[in-house]
C-alpha cells in the first residue's frame, strides 16, 4: 500500500460499518469532514486527532498547526491540546526539549492550552513521532459542515498552493534542487514560506466566518488541492468544476514542481482554505480575507454529482487529477529507490 492516507473508497468502506449509537455525536468519522463534534449543552465540542510523520523538522509546531487548522476549518476555535510523542532510545533528551518547546511555543502563538498526552521510548519507530488531539468549541449556530455546500455555490481559494510542500522540499531536498538548477535564492523563499504566509489557516477562518456563513471549509493536506477538492465534494455530494487559470500556484512552487518534475495540484498544501459560500456572498468574503492580508481567488463552483470532478485547462475540461500519495512521498520514495 501506498504512504500517506488511506485510498477514499477503502475507508468510505471502513467508516460505512460504524454505529454510532451516542446521540450527543453530531459528526462522526466520514470521509469530507475535517474533525468530529460532540454536542456537550449550549455548544459543539470539535475534536480533531492528526499525527506528523513525514518530518522531524519543528515537529512540535507543526502538530499544532495541521490539528488546529482542521478544528478551524468547522468553525471552531482551537482551545485544546494533547500530544502523544513516541521516541526512538537513540533520540537525545536536547531533542526532546526541543520538540517540547516547539508545542509550548505554537500553543502560545494560538491561543492553545497544552492539557496533556503521553510520551514513550520504544524500539517501535525510527525517529520521533508525534501524534497531536486538538479541541475546540463553537456556538450551535456557528457550525460548518461540508454537507451544507450545494451545486452553484463558488469555491474559494486563500494564499495558494503549495505553501508547505515548496517550504518541506526547499528544506530537505535542497541539493536535489541546486544539481536541477533552482537558484539559492529561490530555495530560501520556498523554505521561508513556512512562515510567510505560514501554514495555518486559523487567521483566514476566523476571518471569513467574522464576515459571512460559509457553506463549506476544507484544509488541503496530503494529496494537496486535488485531494481535497474531492474530499470536499464527497463530503457536499457535489460535483466541482475547477478553473486552473484562477488557482494561484505559489512561483516558489511552480519553479520547484518544474524542476522536480511533481504536480502542484498533488503537493502538500497546508497553508491555503479551500472554502465554499453563496454566490451573494462572494464580495463580503474576499473583501474580508483581504483585509486580513490574506489573498484570495474564486477558482470554480459546485455543480451536480453527476458532473463529476473537473478541471478546466485552456479552456479544456478534463477530468480532476486524482494523487493516490502525495507528491511529496512520491520524490523521497521514488528519490531512495
Amino acid at each position: 500500500m501506498l504512504q500517506g492516507k488511506l485510498p477514499a473508497a477503502l475507508l468510505g468502506e471502513l467508516l460505512a460499518g460504524v454505529v454510532i449509537q451516542d446521540p450527543d455525536v453530531v459528526v462522526g468519522p466520514r470521509v469530507g469532514e475535517d474533525a468530529a463534534v460532540l454536542d456537550i449543552g449550549d455548544r459543539y465540542l470539535v475534536a480533531k486527532s492528526d499525527p506528523i510523520t513525514f518530518t522531524a523538522h519543528r515537529l512540535g509546531w507543526y502538530a499544532l498547526q495541521i490539528n488546529a487548522n482542521d478544528v478551524a476549518a468547522m468553525g471552531a476555535r482551537p482551545r485544546w491540546f494533547l500530544g502523544t510523542l513516541l521516541l526512538p532510545p537513540a533520540c537525545e533528551a536536547a531533542s526532546v526539549k526541543e520538540i517540547f518547546d516547539d508545542i509550548t511555543t505554537a500553543c502560545a502563538e494560538l491561543g492553545v492550552t497544552l492539557v496533556g498526552g503521553h510520551t514513550e521510548v520504544t524500539d517501535g519507530v525510527e525517529r520521533p513521532i508525534l501524534a497531536g488531539t486538538l479541541l475546540g468549541e463553537v456556538a450551535k449556530d456557528r457550525l460548518i459542515v461540508n454537507a451544507n455546500a450545494e451545486p452553484g455555490d463558488i469555491l474559494l481559494l486563500t494564499s495558494g498552493v503549495a505553501i508547505e510542500g515548496a517550504a518541506i522540499l526547499a528544506q530537505d531536498a535542497a541539493a536535489e534542487l541546486e544539481r536541477c538548477g533552482v537558484a539559492q535564492a529561490a530555495i530560501d523563499r520556498a523554505r521561508a514560506l513556512l512562515d510567510e504566509p505560514g501554514i495555518s489557516v486559523v487567521p483566514a477562518a476566523e476571518a471569513l466566518c467574522g464576515a459571512v456563513r460559509p457553506r463549506a471549509m476544507h484544509d488541503p493536506t496530503e494529496g494537496g488541492l486535488a485531494t481535497a477538492l474531492a474530499e470536499l465534494a464527497a463530503g457536499a455530494g457535489c460535483g466541482v468544476d475547477v478553473d486552473m487559470g484562477a488557482v494561484q500556484v505559489l512561483p516558489e512552487t511552480a519553479e520547484i514542481c518544474m524542476a522536480l518534475g511533481l504536480d502542484p495540484l498533488g503537493l502538500l498544501a497546508s497553508g491555503a482554505l479551500l472554502a465554499v459560500v453563496a454566490p451573494r456572498d462572494v464580495l463580503a468574503a474576499t473583501h474580508a480575507l483581504r483585509d486580513a492580508g490574506i489573498t484570495c481567488a474564486a477558482i470554480g463552483r459546485l455543480t451536480a454529482p453527476a458532473q463529476g470532478l473537473r478541471l478546466q485547462v485552456d479552456g479544456a475540461w478534463h477530468d480532476l487529477p486524482e494523487f493516490p500519495r502525495d507528491e511529496l512521498a512520491r520524490f523521497f520514495e521514488e528519490g531512495a529507490d
